[in-house]
């Protein structure tokens, strides 16, 4: 009833949004901007809060997810006129360090791994295999450019290059986002953009991070000890819930435990 009462102040509030996960526009479990855009708004407005935390714990994925995930982050920021604050757990790598620099402040566990910072594509050649098997591969294409790395037919030198081109464009665009958030905190005698990984102190040392430090200490340190902490998540469907989607979610686990996997974890 106190926060009915005139004249008696509120404890400060504490938005907390857990982004843990791959990031993919299909990933059903994982994290996107559809199903995080209702998130992210409730916690930036519900109960004028005083910042927002990120509790992040993610390897990456798609870099266009990342880049409207990490757009909307900043953009409500703007508007609410409220900070952000990134705390990471086991891993804030690729797309996942992309989310962590669209914060005000990272701050990480002395074993977290952060960094990644490149771009990834990887596929497989199956052309061989399917020769010695004698199956034909037919491709009717009407533009030159329309079948691209098909991975029935042998690789191709300009395919090649034109994906490296592609790469190159997104690993700039992630570059000029680090670059842009970090500022001058990044350490300008190392090469951060190699797609390399750091933890704890070094990369705090490199600017990759802002120093060592948990949520609920920090915000107390930095908000005060009566500072109230409301959490907010992503809501699973109905199917979801009940495990009427077990083969999706399977599929979704394997991704995921991939990708986590490239950090050792």
């Amino acid at each position: 009833m106190k926060r009915w009462i005139p004249f008696v102040k509120s404890p400060p509030v504490i938005s907390v949004v857990r982004l843990s996960g791959v990031i993919a526009a299909s990933n059903r479990a994982g994290l996107n901007d559809e199903t995080l855009a209702p998130v992210l708004e409730r916690a930036f407005t519900k109960g004028k809060p005083v910042a927002v935390a990120l509790a992040l714990n993610s390897p990456g994925g798609s870099p266009v997810q990342s880049s409207l995930i990490g757009a909307r982050i900043q953009r409500l920021s703007k508007e609410k006129n409220v900070p952000v604050f990134a705390f990471v757990e086991d891993v804030a790598a690729s797309g996942g360090y992309w989310l962590a620099a669209s914060a005000d402040e990272i701050w990480i566990d002395p074993c977290s791994v952060v960094g990644s910072i490149g771009v990834i594509s990887s596929s497989f050649g199956a052309n061989t295999f399917i020769e010695r098997h004698g199956i034909e591969r037919r491709v009717y294409t009407a533009g030159t450019s329309k079948s691209m790395l098909d991975p029935f037919k042998p690789e191709r030198d300009e395919d090649v290059a034109r994906l490296k081109t592609l790469l190159d464009q997104i690993h700039g665009t992630f570059i000029s986002h680090v670059t842009e958030r970090r500022g001058a905190r990044l350490d300008a005698n190392t090469d951060l953009f190699t797609g390399d990984i750091w933890t704890g102190d070094r990369a705090v040392a490199l600017g990759l991070a802002d120093g060592i430090g948990h949520l609920v200490p920090k915000m107390r340190e930095r908000f005060g000890d009566k500072v109230k902490f409301r959490p907010y998540g992503m809501r699973r469907g109905l199917l979801q819930r009940f495990g009427m989607n077990i083969m999706a979610q399977a599929m979704d686990g394997i991704e995921e435990r991939a990708l986590f996997a490239r950090y050792g974890l």
